[in-house]
C-alpha cells in the first residue's frame, strides 16, 4: 500500500517549503528574492524530526536547498535527532557521502546532480558513490520536468542544480533497470508542480509503478490533500509513496493534517 513519506527541506538554514522552480542560481542569502517561499519556520529542524520519529514516519528524506554553509548545520541537527533513520539530500557526491552516514548519523544518502556532471549521466559517478557507501544506502533521485514531443507524447527528463537544468537522461523502464542495482530507492520531484499544492502529476505517477517494480519509489510534488494518498495508492496499485510537504498544516498548509496522514500510514500495511 502506499505510504506517507515525510520530508524535512532547509533552506538558508531554516526549515522551508518553497516552490521547487524558483530555487535558482547559488542562493546563499535567507532573504534572497528570487525563491518563492510558502512557508518559513521558527522551529528547529530537530523538531521535525522528533515529530517524525514520534509518529513512526519512516523513510523521511532531509533536503539541503542552495549551498548555504548554515544547511549543513541545520541537516545535520536533524539527523542527530533521530540517528540512522533519515534520508540527507542536496549536495551528496563520493567524497562526502560516507560523511553523512557516519558522522551525520544518515540513513541513506540521496544523489542527483553528482551522476549527471554537465547533465550528462556518469556510470562511473556512480559506481564511485556506491563502492564508497552500498547500494544499500543510496536514494537515487531523478527528480524531473515533463515534456511534450512532437508527437503529443508525454515525457519526462532528469533536471539538476535546483531543478533548474534538464538533462539528457529520460525516464523510462530502460533506464530504471539500469540504475536498480545501485540503489535501494528511488525518489522523484515532479519539478513542474512541486510547491504548487494544485495537484500530483497522475501520468508520472502511473509511469512510476509500471517502471519500479523491485525498488521502492517516492513521488513529490503537487500533493494538496488527504485524497491524494488515496488516488497515488490507486494509480500505482499501491506500489509508490508520497511525500507531503507545503499542505501539511506542520509547515503552515491547510489540505493535510499530519495527524491524519499519520493515521492512513497506522491503517495500511507495510511493504517493506
Amino acid at each position: 500500500m502506499t505510504r506517507f513519506r515525510g520530508c524535512i527541506d532547509i533552506h538558508a538554514g531554516q526549515v522551508k517549503q518553497i516552490v521547487g522552480g524558483s530555487l535558482q542560481g547559488d542562493d546563499t542569502s535567507a532573504t534572497s528574492g528570487s525563491v518563492s517561499t510558502n512557508f518559513t519556520s521558527s522551529l528547529p529542524s530537530s523538531y521535525y524530526s522528533k515529530l517524525y520519529q514520534d509518529n513512526d514516519v519512516q523513510g523521511t528524506h532531509v533536503i539541503k536547498l542552495g549551498s548555504n554553509p548554515e544547511n549543513d548545520r541545520a541537516a545535520l541537527e536533524a539527523l542527530q535527532a533521530w540517528p540512522d533513520r533519515l534520508q540527507i539530500g542536496g549536495g551528496i557526491n563520493a567524497d562526502n557521502a560516507e560523511y553523512w552516514i557516519k558522522t551525520g548519523k544518515a540513513s541513506h544518502v540521496i544523489v542527483t546532480s553528482y551522476i549527471f556532471p554537465q547533465n550528462k549521466f556518469s556510470l562511473a559517478n556512480l559506481e564511485k558513490l556506491r563502492d564508497a557507501i552500498g547500494s544499500d544506502r543510496l536514494v537515487i533521485d531523478l527528480s524531473c520536468r515533463r515534456r511534450v514531443d512532437e508527437n503529443g507524447a508525454v515525457r519526462w527528463f532528469v533536471t539538476t542544480n535546483k531543478w533548474q537544468d534538464m538533462t539528457d537522461f529520460e525516464l523510462t523502464s530502460l533506464n530504471f533497470t539500469i540504475l536498480e542495482p545501485y540503489c535501494s530507492e528511488f525518489l522523484v520531484h515532479a519539478a513542474d508542480v512541486e510547491g504548487l499544492c494544485q495537484g500530483i502529476d497522475e501520468d508520472l505517477v502511473k509511469k512510476l509503478a509500471e517502471w519500479c517494480s523491485t525498488v521502492p519509489v517516492t513521488y513529490a510534488g503537487g500533493a494538496k490533500d488527504l485524497q491524494d494518498l488515496e488516488l497515488v495508492d490507486r494509480l500505482s496499485n499501491g506500489v509508490v509513496d508520497l511525500t507531503f510537504g507545503s499542505a501539511l498544516d506542520i509547515f503552515g498548509g491547510k489540505g493535510v493534517k499530519f495527524a491524519d496522514a499519520v493515521k492512513w500510514n497506522e491503517s495500511h500495511e507495510v511493504r517493506y
